[in-house]
């Protein structure tokens, strides 16, 4: 199966990811300014499911507002925009705002700053739990990458996964991000990374833009705990521009795919970076078999979001859906 994900598509939508991942990251916070927080004031519950034996909120917070690596389209003014707002005192207070609404993690990747960042925050009394992915190169002898997440056990994350950009251009036939330069035994490669990974004692996941990736890790029994799959549908203007603005090539095809799939699957992009309402989004991706959902969100956000996956969480079409709960 593929999902018809062609080059352009990577290179309009991946330049952008791929290079703001090295580019981008999370601020330092002035020491004066690193207070403790005061006790968490809890304003929600939200459901939890558990991976691994750990137990993760079914609504995360996505790391890209955090890291000012947000994907609007051709308005390139968005990223100083969400950078000016997002500073270092405001990623806390998001954070911190997150946990008082039930979300107990947040989802991100090894961007500048990133590490400090986190365990800044739990100095200071802050909780949250962290799944994050290493930009680290991986090649043969896996020493960057291995050192990479060995730092990120090392500040005290909950899981770790596959880069999607790595692990699609590990998985499909055309490398098309450009993150992997050993075009031969990419598959060896793809089951070394999982396998660093697996020897720390966390829950271990595979992240993919192309849904081939979920279908290499099935055929070779890939030991990975989870998936964080893109998915969402394309009733929005902006779906067909291939201008980053599509993340989910065939939303049908994710859907029959992962019917099949015993594993906790996290969905990621279901707003299609913004461009479908949240309370759409939850529907559509809880419906059709997402058993957690990453949600990018500035801290004015989290409230009412919270409130519609609570709402959506207990229609009977999610309750009822087709693919059973995993998680």
């Amino acid at each position: 199966m593929s999902e018809k994900l062609n080059r352009r598509h990577f290179v309009k939508a991946g330049v952008l990811g791929a290079s703001m991942a090295a580019a981008a990251g999370m601020p330092a916070l002035p020491a004066q300014a690193a207070e403790q927080f005061s006790p968490l004031a809890k304003k929600r519950e939200i459901p939890i499911g558990m991976i691994a034996g750990v137990p993760f909120s079914r609504m995360m917070l996505g790391g890209n507002l955090l890291t000012h690596n947000s994907h609007s389209r051709d308005l390139r003014y968005v990223n100083r925009l969400a950078a000016h707002y997002n500073t270092p005192q405001k990623i806390h207070e998001t954070l911190r705002t997150a946990e008082e609404h039930g979300i107990n993690t947040v989802v991100i990747h090894t961007a500048r700053g990133v590490l400090d960042g986190l365990k800044l925050y739990r100095e200071r009394g802050g909780t949250i739990q962290v799944i994050i992915c290493s930009v680290a190169r991986i090649n043969e002898g896996m020493e960057e990458y291995t050192q990479s997440c060995q730092q990120c056990i090392d500040a005290g994350v909950d899981g770790l996964y596959l880069w999607g950009c790595h692990a699609d251009d590990l998985a499909l036939k055309q490398p098309v991000w450009g993150t992997v330069k050993n075009e031969e035994k990419r598959a060896d490669l793809f089951k070394k990374a999982v396998n660093t990974m697996r020897s720390f004692d966390v829950p271990v996941g595979v992240g993919a833009h192309a849904l081939e990736v979920v279908e290499f890790c099935e055929q070779e029994n890939i030991k990975n705990d989870f998936y964080i799959k893109t998915f969402h549908h394309h009733n929005y203007p902006s779906a067909n521009l291939n201008f980053d603005s599509s993340w989910c090539a065939d939303p049908g095809k994710v859907i029959e795919v992962m019917s099949k799939v015993e594993k906790p699957w996290i969905a990621f992009k279901i707003m299609a970076a913004g461009a479908i309402p949240p309370k759409n989004a939850l529907d559509y991706a809880f419906s059709n078999g997402a058993d957690f959902v990453i949600f990018g969100m500035f801290d004015y956000e989290i409230d009412e979001d919270t409130r519609l996956l609570n709402e959506i969480l207990a229609q009977d079409n999610v309750k009822n859906r087709a693919r059973k709960w995993c998680g």
